[in-house]
């Protein structure tokens, strides 16, 4: 029964040790044929934590534009080991994290075209937020940003919230 839950769970995509474990748990699989088999999946090469979390990294940044910390939020959620994690979160320097947070505040003001700098503001620093991104960075870029399309960007409604 606990190699069925995990091939299962294992066929539509990879999932960590933790999570296999948790599944095995729900369905009352006694712990000691859960490990057995984690371990034989373990041995065999269908579960390896750290090539799930380098995925994940790579996915989740690239993909959906979530910050580290966001990510590492997520690594944590799924049972990663936090020394698995933050090799993980190594693949993404502090330079890849600020061209995706740029990226993602162009995206925002020009969806946002024609509304008031400061509601465009506000609605760029919400959305980089959600994502996990530093306020500090947000507000720099931002400025940045609405000062190239020619907007005022000295009011205090800028200022970082940090």
């Amino acid at each position: 029964m606990a190699r069925a839950i995990a091939l299962r769970l294992l066929n539509h995509s990879a999932r960590s040790r933790a999570q296999l474990a948790e599944a095995m748990a729900a369905k009352d699989v006694p712990v000691e044929v859960a490990e057995a088999v984690l371990d034989r999946f373990t041995e065999v090469g269908l579960i390896d934590d750290e090539e799930y979390a380098r995925m994940l990294v790579r996915t989740r940044h690239a993909e959906r534009g979530l910050s580290r910390r966001a990510i590492s939020v997520e690594l944590r959620r799924r049972g990663i080991d936090d020394d698995l994690a933050l090799a993980a979160l190594d693949e993404v320097d502090d330079a890849q994290e600020a061209q995706a947070a740029r990226a993602l505040v162009r995206k925002r003001l020009a969806s946002t075209r024609g509304l008031d700098p400061q509601v465009r503001a506000r609605r760029t620093f919400a959305a980089l937020g959600r994502k996990g991104y530093p306020p500090g960075l947000v507000s720099m870029l931002v400025r940045e940003e609405l000062a190239a399309e020619g907007a005022d960007v000295e009011d205090e409604g800028f200022a970082p919230v940090d």
